[in-house]
């Protein structure tokens, strides 16, 4: 079992929507997935409950317990834990980057969120732990070229020596209007973000080697 904590202590970045979305895409290819939502808003648990037909499992828990819940996971034999992590809560952070097999950092094109990655970036790069920074939110390029404010952001990631995904997630409402059901972008007729939430997914996977875990011999 592979655990991916899902990180931004900058409120407002799209952390949950990102947690979601990639707890859904390993749920639709077959594997078993535990979503942990540690957030006290309890965003990830409110929007997979309401999913109307199976799932990925999903539950409410904190920092401290997240041992007990990853030992569970593991007797339930998942494939995947995500960590719905808090915005702020350095502590709590800092509990689930301990677990995680990988940290996936979220962080919108703007000045301040980059400002505060630094704080994340500091507690993986001192645990040793491996990342990604996922930029969410940003505008969509027109004709293949990025907006500025995309265009800085990527510069002061690449001066941070930031681990960057390849794949941007735009800002597009299909994110959250598929998750007030439960469902994923690639459950919707949107062929642009189905693909960003498949390519995101693919290169997570690969990163973080998550396969489905063979069943035992009796």
């Amino acid at each position: 079992m592979k655990t991916v904590a899902v990180i931004a202590l900058k409120g407002g970045s799209g952390k949950t929507t990102v947690a979601t979305h990639l707890a859904l895409a390993a749920y639709r290819r077959g594997l078993a997935v535990l979503v942990v939502d540690i957030d006290p808003q309890h965003s990830a648990l409110d929007a997979l409950g309401a999913r109307e037909t199976p799932g990925p499992d999903v539950v409410a828990s904190t920092g401290p317990k997240l041992v007990s819940a990853q030992f569970a996971a593991s007797g339930l034999a998942k494939d995947l834990l995500i960590i719905d992590t808090p915005a702020g809560a350095v502590e709590d952070v800092g509990e689930a980057l301990v677990l995680a097999d990988l940290a996936v950092m979220v962080v919108r094109p703007t000045l301040l969120d980059i400002a505060g990655l630094v704080r994340t970036f500091t507690m993986v790069r001192k645990l040793g732990k491996p990342a990604v920074v996922v930029v969410n939110q940003a505008p969509v390029a027109r004709e293949a070229v990025e907006a500025p404010l995309v265009k800085r952001a990527l510069r002061g990631l690449e001066y941070m020596q930031a681990p960057l995904a390849p794949v941007i997630l735009r800002a597009r409402a299909v994110y959250q209007t598929a998750l007030e059901r439960g469902r994923s972008a690639e459950e919707t007729p949107d062929r642009a973000a189905a693909a960003e939430i498949a390519a995101l997914w693919d290169y997570i996977a690969a990163k973080a080697q998550i396969t489905k875990a063979q069943p035992q011999e009796a």
